[in-house]
């Protein structure tokens, strides 16, 4: 037996949220009052959590089980207390939900455009699942900002919700996709959903929409099912603002069932899921412009002539009142730093900004919140500090290596080690986000060398640096720097999806780095953990079995690599064995310290690039190079997919 909070459909009465806040805030301003209740239907479909249901699983025999035995009691505070049981524990529920969100995945792989079937299209069914989880009524409750674009969209959703939340607002943020944990994607209050209530949530939509689920209506998609999740679970928690990231293009996204945003934004456009939107830039434009709303206003970033046009003509026709925004100016900051690094992300805070600014005005609360502020020369403290906190894993992120740090005693191997090893990650896969992220890996290298390394530090030092891992910025308070003739390594740790171009993403990586003076050292291909078909959460057992692995595309990566860099025409190279184990898997212990003077092709080995089938056993490897040699340190820049992305950080922090 566990309790969770579910709060029931009430409405305050009075304040300037609308809306009862269900956290607690210190804050400038008086803005409480007292609560007055209207005791209604709770948002929760209590018919559908009482309810036991068996429904079987596709391969492995499991039963989902529906939350049993739950008692209400109402409370004065007008919150329900349910407290139920399970008929498995709650980790291995969890797992039994991630089979059945994989099991509506219809793609094998990206890009694949399998349909559904039923008559009805992406759309109007998403209007139909809304109807069926009773949540038609509420979508205009959700006061929603709704954001579009290639590059940039997730951060500039982070800013928004950060900024709210750091005004006094309960906020919702929805974005895609997840790296390590499907919770992720559904924060409140900055905050992933916990366990108990993401499988309430989930359970709730998911009973029900079976229950419904016809030839002609047949089970969401997993994007449309996460979608009308997000709304229930933003609904239902009661959040002031909702933000809500496009998961692809805009018009056909199953975001846009959303009619009524506050306001919309787009990002930088560019060049990516071309085979969804368009082989031109204004076609893919026209898709992003598909969420502007009749006379809702909007907001983009300065764009290529040919999107510009493309945006401002659709504005036009919804009358839309749209405005480009310039980059945010740094000496707007007061001296404070943007938590997400890199000069893109002024672009990012800058649109993020005035997102913000027009949902406050729009809603009835800037001249309440914020009435001393002059709202077009300076920031308000709120949004200072909302841009200065702001966290995305897995974009522009700096994780130094501590698996070997123990809380309790601080060895000698862990004060050689620790330090040593360092991961920059970023899951750039177009050719603009991977120019991106090349100019801020060059200056995060340089910035951060000498690379701090950590001889002495508390147990509390640890705890925070695995759990608050900087975006871009090391902590160096954290860090005492003494740097004793450390030999420096910058590693890449590349993949990519095959629907990407790799002769787009690796030239425009090796160039971008090389104008900055930063050269990789070795270059390793590794096949990711994460499949498409598969949701998996944090504690899903990692594969140990990698006998199977198809390397086909790892070596064809590692080819182009050595053709760009090293000019080394490898085509006739005899490629090792798809099947490898063992030893005959990893480099060769000079492989670190080797020129490109050692290449030899004709003996099928190549001093500067390799491809390892494991990404667990090429972690392994690298701690062990650091161990081994307490004179190296290792920059690993870690890009091209997300899943890489997130498999590494799901490995790291175990």
């Amino acid at each position: 037996m566990f309790p969770a909070l579910i709060h029931t459909s009430t409405h305050l009465k009075g304040g300037i949220f609308g809306v009862p806040r269900f956290h607690k805030r210190e804050s400038q301003f008086s803005i409480r009052t007292p609560w007055k209740f209207s005791f209604q239907p709770a948002y929760v479909d209590m018919y559908g959590l009482l309810r036991r249901r068996k429904i079987l699983s596709h391969e492995k025999g499991f039963r989902y089980r529906n939350m049993a035995s739950q008692n209400m009691e109402k409370l004065e505070s007008n919150v329900a207390i349910i407290d139920y049981s399970q008929d498995v524990p709650l980790s291995t529920s969890y797992e039994v939900a991630m089979e059945a969100l994989s099991s509506l995945i219809r793609q094998k792989k990206r890009g694949d455009r399998k349909g559904i079937g039923g008559k009805y299209g992406k759309l109007d069914r998403m209007r139909i699942y809304l109807k069926i989880l009773d949540l038609e009524d509420h979508m205009a409750g959700l006061k929603i900002i709704h954001v579009a674009g290639t590059k940039g969209k997730g951060s500039t959703c982070t800013f928004c919700e950060a900024m709210l939340r750091e005004s006094g607002f309960r906020t919702g943020l929805f974005t895609s996709p997840h790296l390590i944990d499907v919770r992720e994607r559904f924060r409140i209050n900055g905050v992933d959903i916990s366990e108990d209530k993401f499988l309430l949530y989930f359970w709730n939509c998911w009973n029900r929409l079976k229950e419904h689920e016809t030839e002609d209506l047949p089970m969401p998609p997993l994007f449309q099912f996460l979608t009308v999740l997000a709304f229930k679970i933003f609904v239902c928690e009661q959040v002031d603002v909702s933000i809500i990231e496009v998961g692809l293009g805009g018009r056909n996204d199953s975001t846009n069932v959303i009619e009524e945003p506050v306001v919309c934004g787009i990002t930088s456009l560019g060049m990516d899921h071309t085979e969804a939107l368009g082989n031109t830039i204004g076609q893919i434009a026209s898709h992003k412009a598909g969420i502007f709303k009749h006379q809702i206003p909007a907001f983009t970033v300065p764009q290529v002539s040919e999107a510009m046009d493309v945006l401002q003509e659709n504005a036009q026709e919804l009358t839309v009142p749209l405005k480009v925004v310039e980059p945010l100016d740094s000496n707007e900051l007061n001296g404070l730093k943007l938590s997400l690094s890199g000069s893109h992300q002024l672009s990012n805070a800058g649109l993020a900004v005035s997102l913000c600014k027009c949902w406050l005005q729009r809603t009835g609360n800037w001249e309440k919140l914020f009435q001393n502020d002059n709202k077009e020369a300076n920031l308000p403290e709120a949004f200072l500090r909302g841009l200065s906190k702001a966290h995305i894993a897995g974009r522009a992120q700096i994780v130094p290596d501590l698996s070997s740090t123990s809380s309790s005693c601080i060895s000698s191997e862990v004060a050689e080690t620790s330090g040593n090893l360092i991961f920059y990650l970023d899951g750039a896969h177009s050719p603009e986000s991977m120019e991106v992220c090349a100019e801020w890996f060059s200056s995060a290298v340089k910035e951060n060398n000498p690379s701090p390394s950590l001889v002495s530090f508390s147990s509390h030092d640890i705890e925070s640096i695995n759990k608050v891992p900087g975006n871009g910025y090391m902590q160096h308070e954290k860090f005492n720097i003494q740097e004793i003739n450390k030999i420096s390594k910058k590693i890449l740790l590349f993949n990519c999806m095959d629907v990407r171009d790799p002769q787009i993403l690796l030239p425009r990586l090796v160039s971008t780095c090389a104008s900055s003076g930063t050269f990789f050292s070795k270059a390793i291909f590794v096949p990711s953990i994460s499949t498409y078909n598969k949701v998996t959460s944090g504690t899903s057992v990692v594969p140990s079995d990698i006998s199977s692995k198809d390397l086909s595309w790892q070596f064809s990566l590692q080819r182009l690599w050595e053709k760009i860099v090293h000019g080394i025409d490898t085509d006739s190279l005899l490629e090792k064995s798809i099947k490898m184990d063992g030893a005959e898997t990893l480099p060769r212990h000079q492989f670190l310290y080797e020129d490109a003077s050692n290449c030899s092709p004709t003996d099928g080995y190549l001093a500067c690039s390799a491809v390892i089938p494991s990404l667990p056993l090429t972690i392994k490897w690298l701690r062990h190079c650091v161990r081994e040699n307490p004179s190296l340190r290792l920059q690993v820049l870690v890009t091209g997919s997300l899943h890489l992305v997130g498999d590494v950080l799901k490995l790291i922090r175990r």
